[in-house]
């Protein structure tokens, strides 16, 4: 039998334009789509490390949802317009998963779909099986 596949909405507008959720559960995978650091009202603080922060905010929250948490991440992706930025959104990283370590790939890219976000950010991760029936 499949397992049912569980999807996590931000209610962002890219969502119902695009086709996709901000995160999606099936089984013991939890995975969130590409997180980028606006806040709730469309604004978008021009601090880095504010912006990562942010990212991982909507990220946790997209896991709790999903009947997860941080601790369960394995992998995260960091998407970079500047190499210069990368000591400051390292610093949200290490407060985020210090203690978790999960593996991560940092990128740097050309540019993100908004020119006021420096960082955009994606993970996955495994639920702990004290977890499993929270789907």
């Amino acid at each position: 039998m499949d397992e049912p596949r569980r999807r996590v909405s931000s209610g962002g507008p890219w969502e119902l334009l695009m086709g996709y959720c901000r995160a999606v559960r099936v089984g013991d995978q939890v995975v969130v789509a590409g997180t980028a650091p606006q806040n709730a009202d469309g604004s978008v603080d021009d601090d880095v490390e504010a912006q990562a922060r942010r990212c991982l905010e909507i990220i946790e929250g997209a896991l709790i949802e999903a009947g997860s948490d941080l601790t369960d991440v394995v992998r995260t992706r960091i998407y970079l317009v500047d190499p210069a930025d990368f000591d400051a959104v390292a610093r949200a990283h290490r407060q985020a998963f210090d203690a978790i370590r999960p593996a991560n790939t940092t990128v740097v890219v050309a540019r993100l779909l908004d020119d006021r976000w420096k960082v955009e950010i994606e993970a996955d991760a495994v639920v702990h099986p004290s977890r499993q029936d929270a789907r």
